[in-house]
């Protein structure tokens, strides 16, 4: 029967290193203000890397995103940012508050259901909800501070950002054609009673492992327009080469995954002529020169960060937009939007249902779907953890980054690979 499919992949995955758990939702929904990333003095992770630091400034041992996926050495990631044209930046983490501005401490701001997923990752889909408004960063941290420590603390819903339903709800839905073979389909639904605009740029970049003294290599990305085809190819060392067709006609964008030391610390230049926020800047300010902008009929130079812009510039009320993507070990797929890319979606979901239904055929409908969220919520707490003894490998050419003494992450040896943390 069909329902033991799952069941023997899983058999067959027993052991981290199997290659259907190469692949999974390992990546962080936040890597700023963690004991990972700390080597301050103090041991005060929260204002040694906080949230406004994390759009321009490289991390070390891990990264984050929205509605994202990694290798199980969280080498090359894949997540979704956004912008609804109103924020101040683009929507590429889970914005939370540090433990001094929380009422009760750390806590994070956000709106995200786990929907479904499988123990071998072969089908995942999770739920972001995105305001149409503003998002409202300050308001937040006003409201928790004059909260105080015996009230409430304040939620998204409170500042008023979601009322009447302007906001998208947009999945993101996994579906493993092969252990290294990943068809992604994103889709936003306008809830409102307006229509609104909607910018998805799912991002595909790598872990700067390459700035801190310790291995110089460095891997590239390249952004290719050719034919109407758009597509990314990624180049590791250790990985090899993976390929991420686009669906459509986004705009491709490249730049690297390096500090802008200028901007944070007021060095007087950058390592690379590109940054980690070049994006960012491009999107939501439409600077020129921050990021590569590539061109029919051309590529890029290689990089190490890229995304694909797609522009809804009116999505009506109640109205559903949905872009693809396809991730592929090698030189890519002929045809990766055709019939295997819908057949891998309706298998693996059909899969996931009848997996779920064998572990407790005895439940109602009801009682099955708790369980079946349940389930799939502590499958998406896998985690990529990577931490190293405090002061190995901090380059000399750069004093922004180099520690002043042993912080939090000195307690750690190291060590690397995903474990199942809260979140």
């Amino acid at each position: 029967m069909s329902e033991q499919i799952e069941w023997a992949r899983l058999a067959e995955a027993d052991e981290m290193d199997s290659p259907w758990r190469h692949w999974g939702p390992y990546l962080s929904g936040r890597q700023w203000g963690t004991v990972r990333e700390d080597y301050s003095a103090s041991g005060d992770a929260w204002s040694f890397f906080p949230f406004d630091h994390a759009r321009s400034r490289a991390y070390r041992w891990g990264e984050d995103g929205i509605s994202g996926i990694c290798d199980r050495h969280g080498f090359l990631n894949l997540a979704l940012a956004l912008w609804n044209g109103k924020d101040p930046i683009l929507k590429e983490r889970w914005f939370g508050l540090a433990n001094e501005e929380g009422n009760h401490g750390e806590d994070v701001k956000e709106h995200w259901w786990i929907q479904d997923g499988t123990p071998t990752h072969s089908w995942m889909s999770v739920l972001y909800r995105y305001p149409q408004a503003e998002y409202p960063y300050q308001q937040l941290r006003e409201m928790a501070k004059a909260a105080g420590r015996q009230g409430r603390e304040p939620e998204l819903a409170d500042t008023g950002v979601l009322a009447e339903d302007r906001f998208f709800d947009v999945v993101t839905t996994y579906a493993k054609a092969g252990p290294h073979d990943i068809c992604v389909e994103i889709s936003a639904t306008n809830q409102g009673p307006d229509a609104a605009p909607l910018h998805l740029l799912p991002q595909l970049w790598f872990r700067n492992t390459w700035a801190w003294g310790r291995d110089a290599r460095r891997p590239a990305l390249e952004a290719i327009r050719v034919h109407g085809r758009c597509a990314v190819v990624a180049e590791h060392s250790s990985l090899g080469r993976y390929t991420l067709h686009l669906d459509g006609a986004p705009t491709l964008l490249v730049t690297d995954n390096e500090t802008n030391d200028v901007e944070l610390f007021g060095s007087a230049n950058n390592e690379t002529r590109y940054t980690k926020c070049g994006i960012d800047a491009h999107v939501v300010r439409g600077e020129s020169g921050t990021c590569q902008v590539i061109h029919d009929g051309s590529a890029s130079r290689p990089g190490t960060k890229a995304a694909a812009w797609y522009r809804f510039d009116s999505v009506a009320p109640g109205e559903t937009v949905i872009i693809r993507l396809r991730l592929i070990a090698g030189n890519g797929h002929v045809d990766p939007f055709g019939a295997t890319f819908h057949t891998a979606v309706q298998d693996r979901k059909r899969e996931a249902d009848e997996y779920h239904d064998s572990i407790a055929p005895e439940l109602d409908n009801e009682r099955k779907q708790v369980l079946r969220r349940s389930l799939a919520g502590l499958m998406w707490t896998k985690q990529h953890y990577r931490a190293s003894r405090c002061g190995t490998g901090w380059p000399a050419t750069r004093p922004s980054r180099r520690p002043r003494t042993c912080g939090a992450a000195s307690a750690a040896t190291c060590t690397g690979g995903t474990s199942t943390w809260p979140t």
